[in-house]
């Protein structure tokens, strides 16, 4: 996600949140709604539903993070009614995010913004880094799955797909084996190469292999040759295509290991649902 619109985002969520007397930071739903891109309120309320029974699973008090409320709107002839609302915390903000899309880019901020308990624009920004390469290292697993599974069917070989990777790495890194590139970026010999590399080869990586998966199905590829002469081509193909940006993938260092890094995050989501303020005034502290 470009700097552009981190901030541009973080701008617009920092104007709708607000703080109770007792210090609780809290959202209005409504507004909630129109900063996520939804266009209607009852398709809204049942994601604010659905948020509200994980915040139940996950042993909270839905009182103390969804507070119903009455306010009243000036409608097209001057008179007012009133309407429903909703004030939640950032725990229940971050909940109903997670009923969103997160190909969008509205829902893909906010599940960050809401999951870390700072209005710091650079630790946002390095959180939505961090999500991305996540995302990116979730998705090359899938089409690495789908490649082994059909290479299985089409070769009848379990082996094949670990030789074929290996070729494919060899073609993206230049000439260099993934045990060689292993070495040079310091990784540990028993762990997968991808846990080290950065979110552009992650994404270089899932491209080549996405290819090499329809073109097997499309070409009928059925035996280990053709299927790594298959993914060379796609690999070396995406290698040229980093080259001409200047991006030559062997060279960049390894970054943090994903397994700490998926640890540190679901740690920062945990620590924001003890958050021991409540909107519930019978919780409050005398």
């Amino acid at each position: 996600m470009k700097k552009e619109i981190i901030q541009s985002l973080t701008n617009n969520f920092e104007d709708c949140s607000y703080t109770t007397e007792n210090g609780v930071e809290f959202w209005f739903a409504r507004e909630l709604q129109h900063l996520l891109g939804y266009t209607k309120w009852d398709n809204f309320v049942k994601v604010i539903n659905k948020a509200k029974i994980s915040c139940e699973a996950s042993e909270n008090n839905i009182e103390d993070h969804f507070a119903d409320i009455g306010k009243m709107v000036t409608i097209g002839s001057g008179t007012q009614r009133e309407i429903k609302d909703v004030m939640l915390t950032r725990y229940a903000c971050y909940l109903v995010t997670q009923n969103g899309d997160p190909k969008k880019e509205a829902i893909a901020f906010a599940q960050n913004y809401f999951a870390i308990q700072t209005r710091k624009f650079e630790l946002i920004e390095q959180r939505i880094k961090d999500w991305e390469r996540l995302q990116a290292r979730t998705k090359l697993s899938l089409s690495e799955k789908e490649l082994s599974a059909l290479i299985y069917e089409q070769t009848g070989n379990d082996r094949n797909f670990g030789i074929i990777r290996s070729k494919g790495d060899q073609a993206l890194f230049g000439g260099l084996t993934t045990k060689q590139m292993k070495k040079k970026m310091g990784i540990p010999l028993n762990r997968p190469l991808a846990d080290f590399l950065p979110t552009i080869t992650i994404k270089a990586k899932d491209f080549a292999t996405e290819i090499t998966v329809f073109n097997t199905k499309e070409k009928g590829l059925n035996t280990e040759r053709k299927i790594s002469t298959e993914h060379i081509v796609n690999n070396r193909s995406v290698r040229r295509i980093l080259l001409e940006r200047g991006i030559k993938p062997e060279n960049l260092p390894a970054e943090e290991d994903l397994k700490k890094l998926e640890r540190r995050v679901k740690s920062e989501e945990k620590k924001l649902g003890k958050n021991p303020k409540s909107l519930n005034p019978k919780k409050r502290k005398k």
